[in-house]
């Protein structure tokens, strides 16, 4: 009997010294998951207040950019001539389906340049000619959320853009704006995403502006946080056990 319980006695405080590190992790790992939880949801709603603030001329939001000031996501009216012959086409999905989100550039008549996202159009109406009603004429005044592209590439797994196809898989102003025949220092950095006011023939479908943020930590942190009780569980069951069996 006491050969027995010689093992255990010794096994018992390394279990328990070996649990505890892990245990403070597992705690760890789930409080930052609240935090994070806090912080996502605090920003998402920062985000839904700003666009719903009145809109500002794009002189405006030109001159908070220039001072270092966030864009993203301010609401913004400008005016100007599309230069249609130079859309440039955004691999996306909109409500389940898979298409292009048009970037056509604007003429603000002041020798500057904007990329306008127009919104969605299927596969099968990639060609503007399959949708000349959309390609409006002269100048208009367009309604839209500042957005602020990608200054590189996202991840590895994004294919590279095909200019040769005028398929972009990650904005990259620069090369649209050359590809379009534009001068690229007098097109702005960022873009604008036009509002849903209906273009006519209904194409593009405007008003695609997307607030993508996943929001899973209360998941996680409820992952983490029932590990840490699990160990908790196991350890006390198993200390439990070696209690009764104690000679």
């Amino acid at each position: 009997m006491s050969t027995d319980s010689k093992p255990r006695a010794r096994g018992t405080p390394l279990l328990v010294i070996l649990s505890i590190p892990v245990l403070i992790l597992l705690l760890t790992l789930g409080t930052w998951q609240v935090h994070r939880l806090h912080w996502k949801e605090g920003l998402i709603q920062r985000i839904h207040e700003r666009m719903a603030e009145k809109p500002v001329p794009l002189q405006t939001i030109a001159g908070m950019y220039a001072d270092g000031q966030d864009i993203e996501y301010r609401p913004v009216t400008l005016s100007g001539s599309f230069i249609h012959e130079g859309e440039r086409h955004y691999f996306a999905t909109w409500e389940g389906r898979s298409g292009y989100f048009v970037h056509t550039p604007v003429d603000l008549g002041n020798g500057r340049y904007i990329l306008v996202n127009r919104g969605f159009v299927p596969f099968d109406r990639k060609d503007p000619a399959t949708r000349q009603e959309g390609q409006v004429q002269g100048i208009v005044t367009i309604g839209g959320i500042a957005r602020l592209p990608e200054t590189e590439k996202p991840s590895f797994l994004v294919p590279d853009n095909d200019v040769a196809q005028n398929i972009f898989y990650w904005r990259d102003i620069p090369t649209m704006a050359r590809t379009a025949g534009l001068p690229a220092d007098k097109v702005y950095p960022f873009f604008v995403d036009a509002d849903n006011q209906p273009n006519p023939g209904g194409l593009p479908v405007g008003g695609v502006t997307r607030i993508d943020f996943p929001n899973r930590h209360l998941e996680y942190a409820v992952t983490w946080y029932g590990l840490a009780f699990a160990l908790i569980a196991v350890l006390a069951a198993w200390l439990y056990r070696q209690w009764r069996t104690r000679p």
